[in-house]
């Protein structure tokens, strides 16, 4: 029988089937709240301060107060983590701006609704293994990324809906993953993952001048491929260019780095997998999560 979870709401712990909000929060009615998702190894959320450092950003954006601190917000996880006796995790702390009278513009005096998810994922590092089942398959749709100017892609809020609407897009396709493209036609980012590719020796991924969220994973990637000294190149990229690449592949906080075969049904590179720099990428990943997390 599976043991069910507990969930962390407003500074207590709450079973899982027993965990709830408001139906008056501004989370559950406008969208109006900060999150982020995170992977824990070895009982420790991974890379903790540069997502306290983009949910402040968030917030920033969002003009939201909620006046707890960083430390305070670990403390939240780490208990959830303890109470569910999970090492290596997914992780989602949520941040809403709280119950407030029922009209769009936000007072500035908040309580804030805090929620802590977890959910058992493997163990992560070189004795790891991945959460998903093989290589992806990429598809581009029609749904464009919001512009910057209508909502700032570096603000990663309870509003999903431009993500939802990509993905509803694969239901007539087997693929894992969209590809969205901006008003331009330039690439951003999957659904909910970062992308990347190489081509002639380099390793590319859309500039974060673009509606592209600035992800944690992607953050890591660039830093370990500058320590190999591979070359980077951000820049302004079309779904074309995916297609005709040596390799492709995404991150984020729970994939890690996932290997993509096919992007709009065209097989990528000779092997349909995992490339020489994916691989060499993956593995030095793998080697700096077990170096802070398991050593």
């Amino acid at each position: 029988m599976t043991t069910e979870l507990f969930y962390h709401v407003d500074g207590e712990l709450v079973a899982a089937s027993e965990a709830t909000v408001s139906v008056e929060d501004r989370g559950f009615l406008y969208g109006d709240a900060a999150f982020e998702t995170m992977r824990a190894y070895g009982g420790e959320p991974f890379e903790w301060a540069a997502h306290m450092d983009r949910l402040a950003e968030t917030c920033d954006v969002l003009g939201l107060d909620h006046g707890l601190d960083a430390a305070d917000l670990r403390q939240r996880v780490e208990t959830t983590l303890e109470a569910n006796t999970l090492a290596n995790a997914y992780v989602r702390l949520s941040i809403t701006r709280g119950v407030q009278p029922g009209k769009l513009t936000p007072q500035e005096h908040v309580e804030p609704t805090v929620v802590v998810i977890v959910k058992p994922l493997p163990r992560g590092g070189r004795k790891g293994t991945s959460v998903w089942d093989g290589p992806a398959t990429l598809q581009t749709v029609k749904t464009k990324r919001v512009p910057d100017q209508s909502i700032p892609s570096r603000a990663k809020t309870h509003n999903y809906l431009n993500g939802i609407l990509a993905r509803l897009e694969l239901r007539v396709t087997d693929a894992d993953e969209a590809l969205m493209v901006d008003l331009s036609g330039h690439v951003t980012e999957g659904a909910t993952s970062n992308v990347f590719f190489i081509q002639d020796n380099a390793l590319r991924t859309p500039s974060l001048d673009g509606p592209v969220l600035p992800g944690i994973t992607r953050r890591v990637v660039l830093e370990l491929a500058a320590e190999e000294g591979i070359p980077i190149k951000e820049g302004h990229y079309t779904p074309s260019d995916v297609r005709q690449a040596d390799e492709v592949f995404l991150t984020n906080s729970t994939w890690e780095l996932r290997p993509v075969e096919r992007v709009d049904g065209i097989s990528v590179g000779e092997d349909s997998g995992a490339g020489p720099v994916t691989t060499l990428l993956s593995r030095l990943f793998a080697e700096r999560v077990e170096s802070s997390h398991y050593d």
